[in-house]
C-alpha cells in the first residue's frame, strides 16, 4: 500500500547547472523538494516509484539505474534513477524522470529500490487511477515520488501566454495536493488542463489512484509561478 508520497515539478531549471546564473530564483523550490524526499525516506518504504510526466497516452517503464542527461541544454551533466545495478545502457530517462534523478542523487537516496514510470500527459484518467492502484499493490510500503507542473500561462512571458483560468487552476491543484485531496485529482479537468498546457495531471492522478483507501495527510510545502509556470510541491503521509 501507499505510505508516502512527494511531489515535485520538474522543470530542468531546478538543476542550478542548467539554470546558470538564474539558478538562485528556485532555491526555495529546491529545498521544498529537498524536505518532501525526506518524508519519502521517513516513512521507510520497501519500494519508490517515481512518476513523471512524458508525451504521449500511454506508459513507459524505466529501471533502476536508467541514465539520463542534460546535455540538450547545453550541460555536460548526467544522471542516474538509482543504483546502476542492472541498467539497461540503451535507455535514457525523460526529462521529468531525469530532474527525479537528480533531486534523488542530490539528497543521497538509498532507502528503498526504486524503478520509473514515465505517464503520458494525455493518458486517460481512469487508466492514472488503475495504474495507480497497481503501483500501490506492488509492495507492503510504497513511496511514490510525483514530478509535473501545473499551468504553463500564468503571465504573458509564460510558454503558453496570459491565460485567466491558469491562475485559479493552479490554486485548486495546490489546494488538493496541500489536502491529499484524491477525489479532487481524480476529477481534474483533462481538457482545461491540456489548454493550460499543465504536465503534472496524469502523474497526479496516478498518485490519487494509488492513494485511494490509504488515508494519508497532505501538506503544501512550496507554490509559486517563476517564469509564469505553476510549480508545487506537497508532502504526503
Amino acid at each position: 500500500m501507499l505510505v508516502a508520497a512527494a511531489v515535485c515539478p520538474c522543470p530542468p531549471l531546478l538543476v542550478p547547472e542548467v539554470a546558470a546564473g538564474a539558478a538562485p530564483e528556485l532555491d526555495a523550490a529546491r529545498a521544498a523538494c529537498a524536505d518532501a524526499l525526506g518524508v519519502l525516506a521517513a516513512a521507510r518504504p520497501g519500494r519508490l516509484v517515481v512518476a513523471g510526466p512524458v508525451d504521449g497516452a500511454g506508459v513507459e517503464t524505466h529501471p533502476q539505474g536508467t541514465s539520463g542527461s542534460f546535455r540538450g541544454f547545453g550541460v555536460d551533466l548526467d544522471v542516474r534513477l538509482g543504483a546502476a545495478e542492472g541498467a539497461d545502457t540503451e535507455r535514457r530517462l525523460p526529462y521529468s524522470l531525469a530532474v527525479a534523478a537528480w533531486l534523488l542523487e542530490r539528497t543521497g537516496w538509498s532507502d528503498a529500490p526504486l524503478e520509473g514510470l514515465g505517464v503520458g500527459v494525455s493518458y486517460p484518467p481512469v487508466l492514472c487511477a488503475r495504474t495507480g492502484k497497481e503501483i500501490a499493490a506492488r509492495d507492503e510500503r510504497v513511496a511514490l515520488l510525483v514530478m509535473g507542473d501545473a499551468s504553463a500561462c500564468r503571465t504573458l512571458k509564460a510558454p503558453g501566454y496570459l491565460d485567466e483560468r491558469a491562475a485559479p487552476f493552479d490554486a485548486e491543484v495546490a489546494r488538493a495536493l496541500g489536502a491529499a485531496d484524491v477525489a479532487a485529482l481524480s476529477t481534474l479537468d483533462t481538457g482545461l488542463a491540456h489548454e493550460l498546457k499543465v504536465s503534472g495531471r496524469a502523474p497526479w492522478q496516478v498518485l490519487a489512484g494509488a492513494a485511494d483507501g490509504a488515508a494519508l495527510g497532505g501538506s503544501l510545502l512550496y507554490e509559486d509561478a517563476p517564469y509564469g509556470v505553476g510549480y508545487v510541491v506537497a508532502a504526503w503521509s
